[in-house]
């Protein structure tokens, strides 16, 4: 963390060269900043402003949300536009009556506050179509979230702090103060001869943050006087490796992960030959795209889903991680899913050879017959398991489609007895996803008489004696 700021100019020329090795701004640039008339905020207010004015020409726009929690809040509304005033910038201001929304939503004070404010700081950026919303957290808001992030154990996302950057709907939330310490801002503000508001909320130590700030990092600095930059530091450089490592984990995401029956699909063997901490960054990935409302970051619930991949209990399995994700091994294929699989149940009737195909919606199947005779059976070139040839005058009519049902059970050529359909899937390594897409073909005395692209029956064969073949094929509803 930068210390010992002299003078604005100085501050403001760091401000710029940092923005412009990160690409917070352009020349011409529209700014919203976010200011609470704390010293903080003023001094963003009077950087921006100097940078502005002579070192890269923005338009800045001022934007403050009256809480209506205290009685200072009127004078910090004042001081604010004071200011604005002064330096002919824009003001924009919103009176939010924050208890009401506590007691409507339910939320607690500072969640509520911060909803607020980032809803009107949104707005704003959308009236005056700005690039970017200026927000006032220094390098001592940077420490306070890295050692409260580390005390209740966060991985390297969390441990990298907040953002320079983070782009949300379209609009940059840039923070230009992180590597500053927030007595420099003080001092400016002095130095500029501005006003500013002190928040006695702040001294209160009920607040987790507060107590972090006033207890915990004062205890530390007995062992390290510089623990602040310390950590400042060491979010800077974990959040350089962190945006690395996303980077890999999104490369490895294209490479690996496919559309599956469920959801999004992976080889188990592929996975498990990536380094442990890609598998985990991969897990995180596949459930946050799930989740695209909120980032799921649970140690343990990636922790257990990468264990069970890689102890391999079973070749197949079903995981409920809680909140409508489900993660399915099915042999060597792992996926992910929003709720549990859906259970297909249908059934149709052919009432003859004469109905020349079935549509199968709940499937996207087509069931396709067709009456041949002798001498079309010996020219037709085998496709294995894709049809199936019957003796049409051996068959019962109607013939029926329908969905797989437990304890179903059809007779196989040269074995004594039935076998259970499941079995047969099973051992024809068929994956429970793609088990919902075979239909079961019975005769009109209930027999299974074919498992499209699996077994056929001993029932209906073609012999010698045949003089009526019917096939049936069964193809993607698009298919002609």
């Amino acid at each position: 963390m930068v210390e010992g700021v002299t003078n604005l100019q100085q501050l403001s020329e760091e401000i710029e060269q940092l923005a412009s090795e990160n690409g917070l701004w352009s020349r011409g640039d529209t700014v919203v900043a976010a200011v609470s008339g704390g010293p903080d905020s003023m001094a963003l207010l009077l950087t921006l402003h100097h940078i502005s004015t002579v070192l890269t020409p923005l338009k800045l726009v001022c934007a403050h949300v009256h809480h209506g929690f205290r009685q200072e809040s009127d004078q910090e509304a004042q001081l604010v536009e004071a200011l604005c005033a002064r330096l002919a910038i824009p003001f924009e201001m919103a009176a939010v009556d924050v208890p009401a929304y506590i007691r409507e939503s339910g939320r607690n004070a500072q969640d509520a506050a911060r909803s607020k404010r980032y809803a009107f700081l949104f707005e704003i950026a959308g009236k005056y179509r700005a690039r970017s919303i200026a927000l006032a957290h220094h390098g001592d808001d940077q420490a306070e979230t890295v050692l409260m992030r580390l005390l209740r154990g966060s991985g390297p996302s969390g441990l990298s702090g907040m953002k320079l950057i983070r782009l949300q709907d379209g609009i940059q939330l840039i923070r230009p103060f992180l590597r500053r310490s927030k007595a420099d801002l003080v001092a400016i503000c002095r130095q500029s001869g501005v006003d500013y508001a002190v928040d006695d909320s702040n001294e209160q130590t009920k607040y987790r943050r507060n107590a972090v700030r006033l207890q915990v990092l004062p205890f530390l600095e007995e062992y390290n006087p510089r623990i602040l930059s310390s950590l400042v530091q060491t979010a800077e450089i974990i959040g350089s490796e962190d945006d690395y490592m996303e980077s890999a984990a999104q490369e490895t995401y294209t490479a690996l992960v496919q559309k599956g029956a469920y959801g999004p699909a992976m080889s188990a063997p592929s996975f498990l030959a990536l380094h442990v901490a890609l598998q985990r960054r991969l897990i995180k990935l596949i459930l946050n795209y799930l989740s695209p409302d909120r980032e799921i970051s649970d140690f343990t619930k990636i922790e257990l889903i990468r264990r069970r991949i890689a102890q391999d209990i079973s070749n197949s399995w079903s995981l409920d991680l809680g909140e409508g994700i489900c993660c399915i091994r099915e042999y060597d294929t792992v996926s992910f899913m929003n709720g549990p699989p859906v259970c297909l149940n249908y059934i149709y009737e052919l009432h003859s050879p004469q109905e020349l195909e079935l549509l199968l919606p709940e499937i996207q199947r087509r069931l396709k017959l067709e009456l041949w005779d002798e001498a079309s059976l010996e020219s037709h070139p085998r496709m294995l398991n894709a049809e199936a040839f019957f003796d049409a005058d051996h068959l019962h009519f109607p013939l029926i489609v329908r969905s797989r049902q437990p304890g179903d059970k059809m007779k196989l050529m040269g074995l004594n007895g039935s076998k259970k359909v499941k079995d047969i899937l099973i051992n024809e390594k068929i994956p429970p996803s793609a088990r919902q897409a075979i239909p079961i073909v019975c005769d009109g005395l209930g027999r299974l008489i074919w498992i499209p692209g699996v077994r056929r029956s001993v029932h209906a064969a073609v012999g010698q004696h045949t003089t009526r073949i019917l096939r049936l094929t069964l193809s993607d509803a698009g298919e002609a």
